[in-house]
């Protein structure tokens, strides 16, 4: 494939403002990021899964079972919230496919390289982001 041989051949490259924006190398950027991100969460989660599979002694302490016990608790919502992550990073990727990538649902306008490199599942521009967490604040002030 074509765009995957021109980012094997320049490794440093970052998306910039100068550039057309969702170029096709920047597409093929993004959906790297995207999929090594998901790469990564993939793989912490089994290692979760053999450490939970592992740690099932039973601790005659109850001040050591109840550390255990919120230990793994605490695990398992990282690993629920990664899980919801997950399904963000797989929405992102199809919308590399169909060519919605990179520009925000409520205006139409590309979001932004730079906010896009910090966080590649994003489908608000900065400005609306921030109008949508103002308006959240408002209705949870009520």
């Amino acid at each position: 494939m074509k765009t995957v041989a021109v980012l094997s051949e320049d490794r440093d490259y970052r998306p910039s403002e100068d550039e057309e924006f969702m170029n096709e190398r920047q597409l093929e950027y993004f959906k790297q990021k995207l999929q090594n991100w998901k790469d990564e969460i993939l793989r912490e989660s089994g290692e979760t899964l053999k450490h939970l599979q592992s740690e099932t002694e039973n601790h005659p302490d109850l001040a050591d079972r109840a550390s255990s016990e919120t230990d793994r608790s605490l695990e398992l919502r990282t690993r629920d919230r990664q899980r919801k992550l997950i399904s963000k990073i797989d929405e992102a990727m199809r919308r590399i496919e169909d060519g919605s990538y990179g520009y925000c649902e409520d205006t139409g306008e590309p979001i932004g390289v730079a906010r896009l490199d910090a966080r590649p599942i994003a489908t608000l521009s900065l400005e609306a982001q921030e109008r949508h967490e103002r308006r959240e604040r408002v209705h949870r002030d009520d």
